[in-house]
């Protein structure tokens, strides 16, 4: 458990609360879903997570780097699973859309910041497994974040381009040798102070999206410079604030020349947003997991809190709606798993934009449904649920973030209205 100030859960229960017993909550509600080789792997990461634990004596407190642990993670090729990455001589046994959201659910109950930050990474090693053309500066870069070497980021975002991700106002100007030179500003990129490898995105006219490129930057070269963006809901996590100076990225790392940032920028929104939705429903199972095991022994009036139909009631309906959404997801990246397997790794552009707005409907879902689940969570456990003594209240902070996260709220629901427009005009 946390590293707390001042104890305010008595012992029996706050020795309840740990990992183990969290874990079996989550493994009894989706033993009955999950098939024998799902549930099987989903267990081996928490048993890492477990034992890793123990070993480094991690107590989630403040104090603690959690960007020192990805070494370990990616060495067990827990950072992601959602490619196999033979190109590397990296070869799981078990990868894909399933075993990254069961990955997910596995790290983010042992720790929620330290889940965010590795699907910050995957964010950078998409787009590389996509677009390596075998070069080795490019498959250099992929091992080194697929193995936990290095982390990664990716630059989208932009301080006056926020949402609006294709009219970036970055610049870059090709040169005669096939290299480009990169002005701009880019910020609220998650693990980018801490990064070694960033995928970026810039344009040849300011505004202008049909003129987007895409580049993979090693954050030591000259005209990277970067600080940090406090963002106090995670104290944990590195985002950045970054400007590039004349920065020079060679031809070799050139991802997308100009005319294709903009199309590599869209073909890697199903695995990005469906990541987010993974870690917000992830976030419900850890909330849901502290609550039912508090309420169950926490007493008040002589019994336990749960038997109140104010908490008892309130925590099914969390409880039910958080089950309910996960099966939901499951079937999603089941379905995108055997599409990956029958069309040889490439979906066919009117099936991935059918997914698009999926994605976005469960992006656009699950995080909403985080912040509440999160907050009522935490509210049913009173003082216990705000204090420091358990890692509830990095649920409740972290959650707050997901809607604005890969495309805000009201982003996801143009996409899907566009969506819905669409599927009037095929009636």
């Amino acid at each position: 458990m946390s590293k707390y100030m001042n104890q305010v859960i008595n012992d029996e229960i706050l020795e309840k609360l740990n990992l183990k017993n969290r874990y079996n909550f989550l493994n009894n509600n989706l033993m009955a879903i999950l098939t024998p080789g799902q549930f099987s792997y989903l267990k081996k990461v928490q048993k890492f997570c477990m034992r890793f634990e123990k070993k480094n004596n991690i107590t989630h407190g403040p104090e603690e780097d959690v960007y020192d642990w990805i070494p370990a993670f990616g060495a067990e090729g827990y950072v992601t699973r959602a490619h196999n990455f033979e190109i590397v001589d990296v070869n799981y046994d078990y990868y894909g859309a399933v075993a990254d959201f069961l990955r997910y659910l596995a790290i983010d109950m042992f720790d929620t910041q330290f889940a965010m930050g590795s699907g910050a990474t995957a964010l950078a090693i998409n787009p590389i497994v996509d677009h390596h053309e075998n070069i080795p500066e490019r498959l250099e870069a992929l091992k080194d974040l697929v193995t936990g070497e290095a982390c990664g980021c990716i630059c989208i975002t932009e301080p006056e381009r926020g949402s609006d991700a294709v009219h970036q106002l970055t610049l870059c100007d090709e040169q005669e040798d096939g290299s480009f030179i990169l002005n701009g500003e880019k910020v609220f990129n998650t693990n980018a102070p801490k990064s070694k490898w960033a995928v970026a995105y810039a344009t040849a006219e300011a505004n202008n999206g049909n003129l987007m490129a895409q580049f993979l930057i090693n954050t030591n070269w000259e005209g990277w410079n970067c600080e940090r963006v406090n963002i106090p809901w995670t104290p944990k996590l590195y985002l950045g604030h970054e400007h590039f100076v004349n920065l020079r990225v060679p031809k070799e790392y050139v991802l997308g020349g100009i005319g294709k940032g903009r199309e590599h920028l869209f073909e890697g929104l199903v695995l990005e947003r469906i990541g987010i939705a993974c870690g917000a429903i992830s976030q419900c199972w850890g909330a849901v997991s502290h609550a039912a095991i508090y309420a169950n022994m926490r007493k008040q009036f002589n019994q336990e809190i749960l038997k109140f139909q104010g908490v008892g009631f309130l925590l099914t309906d969390l409880w039910a709606r958080t089950t309910n959404v996960t099966l939901g997801i499951l079937k999603f990246c089941e379905e995108y798993d055997k599409k990956i397997e029958k069309f040889g790794g490439e979906i066919p552009s009117n099936i991935s934009r059918a997914m698009v707005a999926s994605a976005s409907q469960f992006k656009y879902h699950c995080t909403k449904l985080s912040k509440e689940v999160c907050y009522e969570a935490a509210n049913l456990m009173g003082g216990a649920g705000l204090s420091d003594n358990t890692m509830m209240h990095d649920y409740v902070n972290i959650s707050r973030i997901q809607e604005i996260l890969g495309g805000s709220r009201q982003i996801q629901q143009y996409i899907m209205s566009l969506a819905l427009r669409q599927l009037f005009k095929m009636l």
